[in-house]
């Protein structure tokens, strides 16, 4: 069995929320519940969140798109290379999170214990 963590931080990298998601499914699916009802500026994230339809949501809601291009992309979107460059706080989040054993083993069996792992991890790695 394998899940995917999808997280949204904030610009101090601390978690805001997450959804897993099966290991098989895009990552994309799981973008609109992570972000709903979140009001921000911009959203940094690497070309697994590169879609049309994110693209068009952020820009309904007037936040900036700083999303890695994807290559088969056939008309680039530009991106603020600078602004770019803080994707290392939600890198440096899973990194910390995969720090915890339970959870880079996936240990928990059912999701609900999974998620309440996650929550305490990222408190204790919030109160460090």
């Amino acid at each position: 069995m394998t899940t995917k963590i999808l997280a949204l931080t904030d610009a101090l990298g601390n978690l805001v929320r997450f959804v897993l998601l099966p290991g098989q499914r895009f990552d994309t699916v799981g973008v609109p519940p992570l972000i709903e009802g979140i009001d921000f500026g911009a959203l940094i994230a690497d070309k697994a969140f590169d879609s049309n339809r994110i693209i068009a949501d952020l820009d309904e809601r007037g936040a900036k798109v700083v999303i890695s291009q994807h290559p088969r992309r056939t008309r680039p979107i530009p991106i603020d290379d600078e602004m770019y460059k803080w994707r290392h706080l939600i890198e440096n989040f899973f990194c910390k999170l995969k720090e915890f054993k339970r959870i880079a083993m996936r240990s928990d069996k059912t999701d609900q214990s999974f998620k309440a792992m996650i929550y305490l991890a990222a408190a204790v790695i919030n109160s460090r």
